[in-house]
C-alpha cells in the first residue's frame, strides 16, 4: 500500500494553524468565535511601507531576486543590527529567506545531521522539534517549568549537553510564554556554551521589538558567541508584516553559504516587491514600532488582570511577545455537560481545555501540550480591548459551570 515517506510520518500537524482552521470552520457556520489560537498582529501594515511596495511594483521589481537576498536589504539589516543590537555584520553573514520559519529550518538542515541532539527548552514553539526530526535530529526537550517563569537555567543547560549536542534553540522573548530572557540571565547561558566546542546556538528574535522590560538584549553581543549564534528575526511582528514573508539569519559567513545552497535548490529568493517593503521599514522611521508595542503593553496589562480574575487560573506577568501562557491544570478531572453519557465530557489535558473553551465559550486558544507544557495553555492577545474582555467574560463563565 502507497504511503508518505518516513520523514513525513515522523512530523506533527501544527496545532496552532490546526486550532485556527477548526475556529475559522465554526465562523463559517455562523457562529460568533473570537479567535485567540494564532500569533499575528491584529494591525495593518503601516502606510508609508505599503507604499514603497506599490513603488517596487511600478519600478518593475518583479523578476528572481538573489537567493540571499537583495544587497540593499541586507545592507540595512546589517545597519539595523548595528544601530539597535551594537552587533557588527558584514553583508555576507546575512541571508533573507521566506519569513523567520524557513529561516529557523534552513539553520536547523545546515547544521543538523542525523542523529545529533539539539536542545530545545520547553514550552516551546510548536515547529522547533518538528524541524529537527525533519532533519533526522534529536529533539531534547527541558523543562523550564512555571515556577521558574518559563525559563531554562544554565544548570539545567549543561546538565543535558550530551557529546551529540549541536545546537541550543532559545527564543527571546519567547513564544509561547513572553518569557524574556534578562543579560546576565543571557551571559550565564554563553557561558556554558562556550565550555563546549562546536555547540550553537540559534537565537529566535522575531519578537525583538514586542518587549516591557527595556532594552532587547542579544545573546551574540557576548564575547565568542558571535561566531556560535545564529540570530533569525524579520518584519512579520514588529511592522506588522506576517504575510510578506521576510525574515533573516545573521550568522557566521560559512553557516550563510550553507543555507543560501540549501535555500537555492528549494525555494530560490524571497519575493521582490515584499524585499523592497522591508527594506523601507528598516530605514525609515520606527515610530510605528513603538506605536504597536505600547499598544501590546496594554493589552498585556488587561488580559492579564483579566485572567487574574478568573479562579483556578495560575497566570504569570509575560515580559515580551503577545501571548499569556496560564496554568489550567486545575480544571484537569473536570466535567462539562450532563450526567448522561452522550453528552458529558472529561476534561483530561490541556487540548480538552481548549477544545471544550472553543465549543462552550467559543473562544479559540491553543493547549499547552503541542508547546510542551501540558498545564498551560496559550492565547494570543494580538487582537483589539474589547475581544479581549469579551473573551475573557466568556472563559470565566464558561470555566464556572465544570464540575470539579
Amino acid at each position: 500500500m502507497a504511503q508518505l515517506s518516513n520523514r513525513l510520518q515522523r512530523l506533527a500537524p501544527s496545532a496552532t494553524l490546526a486550532m485556527s482552521q477548526k475556529s475559522s470552520e465554526m465562523k463559517a457556520q455562523g457562529i460568533d468565535v473570537i479567535n485567540m489560537s494564532v500569533g499575528e498582529p491584529d494591525f495593518n501594515t503601516p502606510d508609508h511601507i505599503k507604499e514603497a511596495a506599490k513603488r517596487a511594483v511600478d519600478e518593475n521589481y518583479s523578476r528572481y531576486s538573489p537567493v540571499p537576498g537583495y544587497p540593499e536589504l541586507r545592507k540595512a539589516i546589517v545597519e539595523k543590527l548595528k544601530r539597535e543590537n551594537g552587533l557588527d555584520y558584514s553583508v555576507a553573514e546575512i541571508l533573507v529567506s521566506n519569513g523567520a520559519k524557513q529561516s529557523v529550518c534552513n539553520t536547523v538542515m545546515a547544521l543538523v545531521n542525523p542523529g545529533e541532539e539539539v536542545i530545545i527548552p520547553a514550552p516551546y514553539w510548536v515547529s522547533y522539534p518538528q524541524m529537527v526530526k525533519l532533519a533526522g535530529g534529536e529533539p531534547v526537550i527541558v523543562e523550564a517549568t512555571f515556577e521558574q517563569n518559563f525559563k531554562m537555567t544554565p544548570e539545567q543547560l549543561e546538565k543535558a549537553i550530551t557529546p551529540k549536542t549541536r545546537m541550543l534553540i532559545l527564543c527571546s522573548p519567547s513564544n509561547p510564554t513572553g518569557s524574556v530572557y534578562s543579560k546576565d540571565e543571557l551571559k550565564a547561558l554563553a557561558d556554558v556554551i562556550l565550555r563546549h566546542d562546536d555547540l550553537f546556538v540559534l537565537a529566535d528574535e522575531i519578537y525583538e521589538h514586542i518587549n516591557y522590560v527595556g532594552r532587547h538584549e542579544s545573546i551574540a553581543q557576548f564575547p565568542g558567541m558571535k561566531e556560535r549564534s545564529i540570530i533569525v528575526n524579520g518584519v512579520s511582528k514588529a511592522y506588522a508584516m506576517t504575510g510578506w514573508r521576510i525574515g533573516y539569519i545573521a550568522a557566521p559567513e560559512w553557516i550563510v553559504k550553507g543555507c543560501n545552497k540549501l535555500q537555492g535548490q528549494y525555494t530560490s529568493g524571497p519575493c521582490s516587491v515584499s524585499q523592497k517593503a522591508a527594506e523601507f521599514a528598516y530605514t525609515q522611521s520606527q515610530e510605528c514600532v513603538e506605536q504597536m508595542r505600547q499598544a501590546f503593553e496594554r493589552r498585556r496589562n488587561l488580559i492579564v488582570s483579566l485572567a487574574k480574575d478568573i479562579p483556578g487560573l495560575e497566570v504569570n506577568v509575560p515580559e515580551g511577545a503577545f501571548y499569556l501562557f496560564p496554568k489550567c491544570s486545575s480544571f484537569f478531572g473536570s466535567t462539562a455537560g450532563s450526567d448522561t453519557k452522550a453528552t458529558k465530557k472529561t476534561i483530561d489535558n490541556s487540548t480538552d481545555f481548549a477544545m471544550y473553551l472553543l465549543e462552550e465559550a467559543h473562544v479559540a486558544t491553543v493547549g499547552g501540550d503541542a508547546f510542551g507544557d501540558p498545564d498551560c495553555f496559550r492565547m494570543s492577545y494580538a487582537t483589539s480591548d474589547d475581544n479581549i474582555r469579551e473573551a475573557m467574560r466568556r472563559i470565566k463563565e464558561a470555566l464556572a459551570k465544570l464540575n470539579k
